[in-house]
């Protein structure tokens, strides 16, 4: 018996409707969509739990989010309803145009520097492509959050199940201006930073451990006490050129301030730490025409 005959006739029942709802974000948004009624897609949806086994949804009266497994299963119900949409179009004998609207996450410093240069060209190229854009320093849960990607930058991604591909990679400065310099000395090793006013980041897990690699390859790290913690690049940035306190930056966060005088690199001698810059979504195969279209632009403006 082949396996085809041998599935359930129901197994797809309940799929579009999962993913319609989980990209729209609500019951209601997903009926103005698709054109069938809130109690309608309620029923396919408690239809299709029933049938899998398992809860897939939170629903509170002002949020909807994803179970553990519901997160699973979603990206599962996703690739099948995009194969299946490719299926139709290449049947057709159509070329996907990228439309739609394009939901994206990407921390505040790359996307003035980096991203927002690009923007008005991508949509030029792509007119029928909506884009929704936060710049937040904040990780965000791609699949409960709707998003189509993220870009993260990171000294290394952390394991999941989302794809990452690496678009660049920068340098991390230790930078302190000529007026905090003057008002409290420059340090000439990482260990006296501990007598200094710093600012760190506390997105990572430990924002007061600085680690230095000196010209002979060995390691220390500095625990050093954070005059500021902020979870925002910009913020930093701006303390740093007022004379707050000493800083650690990504290049691409920089403006020409080094070159320009208004900041300075300290300790130029030791090895710079690398941060990576990564594309991440959670779609393997065929992903839609308008995450493809984004992705292949922005490689090739940005990518190393």
């Amino acid at each position: 018996m082949s396996v085809i005959s041998t599935v359930n006739s129901n197994l797809f029942d309940g799929m579009a409707i999962f993913v319609a709802l989980i990209n729209h974000g609500s019951f209601t948004k997903t009926a103005l969509a698709s054109g069938h009624s809130t109690s309608y897609i309620s029923k396919e949806i408690n239809k299709l739990e029933e049938r899998v086994g398992v809860r897939l949804l939170n629903r509170t009266t002002r949020k909807l989010s994803l179970t553990p497994a519901g997160k699973h299963y979603f990206q599962q119900c996703l690739q099948i309803v995009e194969n299946a949409q490719l299926a139709h179009a290449t049947l057709l004998g159509q070329q996907q145009e990228p439309a739609g609207t394009l939901k994206i996450s990407c921390p505040v410093s790359f996307g003035l520097s980096r991203l927002q240069p690009l923007l008005a060209d991508f949509m030029g190229a792509y007119p029928k492509v909506k884009i929704e854009l936060e710049l937040n320093d904040r990780k965000v849960d791609l699949v409960a959050q709707g998003y189509d990607l993220a870009i993260r930058a990171s000294h290394k991604l952390e394991s999941s199940s989302l794809i990452s591909r690496r678009l660049m990679s920068s340098e991390a400065l230790v930078i302190a201006s000529p007026a905090y310099i003057a008002e409290y000395g420059m340090p000439t090793k990482p260990l006296e930073l501990i007598e200094h006013k710093t600012i760190s980041y506390a997105n990572v897990k430990q924002p007061n451990l600085w680690q230095f690699i000196d010209s002979s390859g060995q390691t220390s790290v500095v625990n050093v006490e954070s005059h500021v913690l902020t979870n925002n690049s910009e913020m930093k940035l701006a303390l740093c050129l007022a004379g707050k306190g000493i800083t650690r930056l990504p290049r691409f966060n920089l403006h020409g301030e080094i070159e320009s005088g208004r900041l300075v690199e300290l300790f130029p001698t030791y090895q710079k730490s690398q941060i990576d810059v990564f594309l991440v979504y959670p779609s393997k195969r065929h992903m839609s025409s308008k995450v493809r279209a984004f992705i292949d632009f922005v490689v090739t403006h940005i990518s190393d």
